[in-house]
């Protein structure tokens, strides 16, 4: 065998056997493992996490950019339950982001249009959900997978760093993070999430009162004119799913349970 076809052949192996350990990860990944069972003082620590990615602007200028991927996914998957096909996701350094589908109808269009804003807190509050009940590691592993795939879909080149970057982490995360330490990263990342789903819901409150010049940009406003529905209704209709996303992982979390456990200076 010529070096050449053995250099082929010792890549292809190489190649093989990353692809199967990545995979034994991942399926890892999907067990259900023990739920988090926080301290006050660890849940303080993990809020104390998530507020300090979402909350300054240093921080959320980066973290915002995730926010924004799980915002277009939202646009996709809705898209997709509907029988739209997705043509494409373009995502930008500026938190802006679009989605192209092909709709079936205004009501397939209405349905893909609206599921951007809300979905960060949707997700923020199942991913609560996965760290407080042992799926911390399957939340994990299928947004691994999943930012692999969207990668599939990205359309411009920023997109495309945006979207390497969120797959190149959860991949680390997959590898070389112990279970302990994902749920708590799952917990604080669920958290932040709820947390940028206020942030850009103000954010676009502010575009209908203040910034009007933006309004091409809203996705309230997008609604409206093609549903003839006002973008109040919208704005409101974001709002009630963030708030109900809210108080299910306040549910979740428990309340009561986490004041009792607050330290006592």
């Amino acid at each position: 065998m010529s070096s050449a076809a053995t250099a082929t052949a010792t890549t292809a192996a190489n190649v093989q056997d990353f692809s199967g350990e990545w995979w034994n990860k991942i399926a890892d990944g999907f067990q259900h493992a023990a739920p988090l069972n926080a301290s006050g003082t660890v849940l303080l620590l993990i809020l104390a996490a998530a507020v300090t990615v979402s909350v300054p602007r240093g921080t959320w200028r980066y973290f915002g950019l995730f926010v924004t991927v799980v915002h277009e996914l939202g646009h996709a998957f809705a898209a997709l339950m509907t029988g739209q096909l997705v043509k494409g996701i373009q995502l930008r350094f500026d938190h802006s982001g679009t989605m192209s589908s092909v709709s079936r109808g205004r009501a397939s269009g209405a349905w893909s249009g609206f599921w951007g804003y809300p979905t960060p807190a949707v997700v923020g509050a199942a991913l609560i959900w996965a760290a407080l009940n042992g799926w911390s590691g399957f939340a994990l592993s299928a947004s691994a997978v999943l930012f692999l795939v969207t990668l599939l879909f990205i359309r411009n080149v920023q997109g495309v760093v945006i979207a390497v970057a969120c797959a190149v982490a959860s991949e680390l995360l997959v590898w070389y993070a112990p279970p302990l330490f994902i749920a708590w990263f799952t917990m604080a990342i669920g958290i932040a999430l709820l947390v940028g789903a206020v942030r850009d819901w103000l954010n676009v409150l502010s575009v209908h009162t203040r910034r009007r010049h933006e309004l091409p940009s809203s996705d309230a406003f997008i609604l409206s004119r093609r549903t003839g529905v006002p973008s109040a209704l919208w704005l409101t209709g974001f709002a009630v799913v963030i708030a109900g996303s809210w108080a299910l992982a306040l549910a979740f979390i428990g309340a009561g349970r986490l004041l009792v456990q607050l330290p006592v200076g």
